[in-house]
């Protein structure tokens, strides 16, 4: 009865609907009543007026649809012709997979120096990726500048001062105010997170150029000037740590001279732990990623982003085919055919170097067994957890992943994972060459081991120092430092960092170790240990730590995300209210989701135990 060709394209426009034109007699009551039985429904007839008597709208044959006009382009955001050439010509022949989305963004920052609206549309069509899954990650990153449509991009020069504690005890603040003054407008001047260079604080970044010590006219003839980051020049090249025996163990591995049990049981014998902050046994991490299916893949951590931490930096400056080595011994061991090192953007000159020194050792025929990739963080501290950072490997938000499953069983692209940080696997040659009673001899205080600590803050001689596990932080300061810095009085410490909580010095004789802190809210964390003096005001050390961990939330999580900024601000305003800050430590404890929000209130709770007398002071300031 209802013949497609009954309904001609006009039939029905919007101008047919005139009130009156169908009375109701001309339907059947099953119409009607809306719901017909089936039969009424296919015996019913329909009377209308000949279409020639409806007017019809002017537009109403145009593309045959009777509406409007057919689009030129598809719905949505246009791409810019321009914008999408210029995205071509950075990529070139590079792959366009989602795993190197952040790697592209940075192409495009470095050359431009923001990100605009036009160019994140045109990288998005480019990698077929939608435009939201490019924008939340531009977006979650510290060092991208996007630029919206319509708002002006920075300038060309940016100045970013670090105003993590290390550098606040040394005049960060005072430093930022003058910079304000004397740049001007054609410069931007914005705070940033320890950038790794604690030792030689206050450190401001030009561009992607560290000035080490610095002060307003070091910063401004720097900034007059900015120069590119250069490759670091090493002291142990590929030749030198060559001719020192250097690949010998990685080459009889490879020969199979060695076995992989035969390793793994040497690692354990020493007791070589992850010395990233976790602590976790490397020779049974090796066997548990070992025993999962293959293939398996190998992520190492260079990503030290907790203030007060530069050791990693430190070893790889300094003799980097040691590490190189290790990695590449561990790779062999879980039999990873691919190795990704995750570098910390704040270390542009390392970047260059272990690019140079890798390629030498690829050149060397050193590398077939598995495929190194380098891969350049963006600004994240939180990219230093292990799924985090697995989850920035892959080109997304790092934001830290729900475990179980753990990265071992369920990590990179789905596959079990080796993560390990730089320093545990600078020692992996040594201990296997010298042997495990070389490195268990070491160590004072029943403890066993070399640790490698980044000493700052008030001391006469701040850097890395090699010291036995379980030195204290009164005989690090003593034999290994020089002193308290002149005019200093030793009054308190951080014996793991930010997250690692702040101890007075009468608790200055406690082994520093894996396990011995736990019992007093503390941990050694990364060794980053950070020296107070009598001219430092606790609750302003406090503060200026849960600060960082309030702008470094990746706040995927409430109890993190509005718990640091909550404890900031009510440790920043009026008397501190230790019964609502403790109601609020334990909430962010034991529902974040990870060691962030757990440990961001470690500081605050370490000043309500240890130091009661400082509660009752003005709030202070550097």
């Amino acid at each position: 009865m209802f013949a497609p060709a009954m309904f001609a394209p006009a039939m029905f426009a919007p101008a047919m609907f005139i009130p009156g034109m169908f009375p109701p007699a001309m339907f059947p009551p099953a119409m009607v009543d809306g719901l017909g039985s089936a039969q009424a429904k296919q015996t019913m007839t329909l009377t209308t007026p000949p279409p020639t008597t409806v007017p019809l709208r002017a537009d109403a044959g145009r593309g045959g649809s009777g509406r409007r006009r057919p689009p030129r382009t598809p719905k949505g955001r246009q791409v810019d012709p321009t914008a999408l050439a210029e995205v071509r010509d950075l990529l070139i022949d590079r792959p366009r997979r989602r795993d190197l989305l952040i790697e592209h963004l940075h192409l495009i920052q470095d050359h431009y120096g923001h990100l605009s609206a036009a160019h994140l549309a045109a990288l998005a069509q480019e990698m077929r990726l939608a435009l939201t899954e490019v924008y939340e990650v531009a977006t979650f990153y510290a060092h991208f500048d996007v630029v919206k449509d319509g708002a002006a991009p920075p300038p060309a020069v940016t100045v970013r001062v670090c105003d993590s504690l290390s550098c606040a005890l040394l005049g960060a603040e005072r430093l930022l105010a003058d910079l304000t003054r004397k740049l001007g407008p054609n410069v931007r001047v914005v705070r940033a997170p320890c950038m790794g260079a604690c030792d030689r604080a206050p450190v401001c970044a030009v561009g992607h150029v560290q000035v080490m010590q610095a002060d307003a006219a070091k910063v401004a003839a720097a900034a007059a000037r900015p120069a590119h980051a250069e490759c670091y020049p090493t002291p142990t090249g590929f030749d030198a740590y060559a001719k020192g025996g250097g690949y010998d163990l990685l080459k009889a591995c490879l020969d199979g001279k060695r076995t992989r049990d035969d390793i793994i049981k040497i690692v354990s014998d020493a007791g070589l732990r992850g010395l990233g902050g976790a602590g976790f046994p490397t020779g049974r991490k090796w066997s548990l990623v070992r025993a999962e299916p293959a293939p398996r893949l190998f992520a190492v951590n260079c990503d030290e982003g907790e203030p007060g931490t530069f050791k990693d930096r430190y070893y790889l400056e300094r003799d980097p085919h040691r590490f190189i080595e290790g990695m590449l011994i561990a790779a062999w061991v879980v039999e990873a055919p691919d190795t990704y090192l995750y570098v910390r953007d704040e270390y542009p000159e390392v970047i260059l170097l272990l690019r140079q020194e890798i390629a030498r050792a690829e050149a060397a025929g050193l590398c077939k067994h598995t495929k190194i990739h380098i891969r350049r963080g963006a600004g994240a501290y939180i990219c230093g957890e292990e799924s985090a950072m697995i989850e920035s490997i892959e080109g997304k938000r790092g934001l830290p992943r729900h475990r179980p499953p753990y990265v071992a069983q369920v990590g990179l692209f789905g596959r079990p994972t080796l993560e390990q940080n730089v320093e545990t696997l600078y020692w992996v040659r040594d201990i296997v060459d010298k042997g495990v009673a070389w490195f268990t001899s070491q160590g004072r205080h029943e403890r066993k081991g070399f640790r490698s600590f980044s000493v700052s803050g008030r001391v006469k001689n701040p850097g890395v120092k090699l010291a036995p596990a379980g030195v204290t932080a009164r005989e690090l300061i003593d034999e290994f430092c020089g002193g308290m810095a002149d005019g200093h009085t030793f009054k308190g410490y951080l014996p793991g960092g930010a997250s690692g909580g702040i101890l007075p010095a009468l608790m200055a004789d406690i082994p520093l170790d894996f396990g011995t802190l736990e019992k007093y809210g503390c941990f050694v964390g990364s060794h980053a240990v950070v020296i107070l003096s009598d001219k430092d005001d606790m609750k302003a050390v406090a503060l200026n730590l849960i600060r960082f961990f309030e702008d470094e939330s990746c706040g995927q999580c409430t109890p993190c995300r509005v718990g640091t900024e909550k404890a900031a601000h009510l440790m920043a305003h009026g008397p501190w209210d230790a019964g609502l800050l403790e109601e609020l430590s334990a909430l962010m404890r034991d529902a974040s989701i990870c060691g962030l929000g757990q440990a961001a209130p470690n500081p605050l709770l370490c000043v309500l135990k240890y130091f009661p007398d400082e509660l009752n002071k003005p709030l202070g300031h550097w």
